[in-house]
């Protein structure tokens, strides 16, 4: 350990170092809003610094840092909820998005991504946590490990999660 580092600290460092763009996509997936986006992932960083305090090891630090992240996120949509100030859809952040040499296609391209995070968004809160973890590569019993629900029936959640985007989408969004 370096002098005048922590624990807490090295923790904190290697998990953003390995997971700090999939904590921004999870916060993309729960915030619409860029300047809340922003927000959000700030308050995910300072929960996650903290939670290293009490980091004992019994879970791998990846399903730790999802377990925070994921409660702090659902925390921020339950408290905007309660304010109302959760927008339903932003195209606002389709600037922020890499664009290619084509401009039609990839406009195209990012309404898609934004329409599919606006679906995401919409889901209920355990139907969300289920498919962003599965978005970012976990297993089923890793996400039922996270959010404390069987690998039977998150396997079973994603199949009809994915069935109820795909209509959403085909649809244009609509419910």
């Amino acid at each position: 350990m370096i002098a005048g580092r922590s624990r807490q600290d090295e923790l904190y460092e290697e998990a953003t170092a390995a997971h700090g763009p999939a904590l921004e996509r999870l916060a993309r997936s729960y915030e619409l809003d860029a300047d809340k986006r922003r927000d959000l992932l700030q308050e995910i960083h300072l929960a996650l610094w903290r939670s290293f305090e009490g980091f004992d090891g019994d879970c791998s630090l990846r399903t730790w840092i999802y377990r925070v992240a994921q409660n702090v996120a659902a925390s921020h949509v339950i408290r905007h909820q309660r304010q109302r100030l959760r927008p339903h859809v932003s195209l606002d952040d389709i600037a922020e998005m890499a664009s290619s040499a084509d401009g039609e296609a990839a406009a195209g391209r990012q309404e898609s991504i934004e329409q599919l995070y606006a679906l995401i968004a919409s889901l209920n809160p355990v139907e969300h946590q289920v498919i962003v973890l599965y978005l970012e590569g976990f297993d089923a019993a890793a996400i039922g490990e996270v959010i404390g629900i069987s690998s039977g029936n998150v396997a079973t959640r994603i199949h009809r999660i994915k069935r109820i985007l795909a209509d959403r989408f085909e649809r244009g969004g609509r419910q």
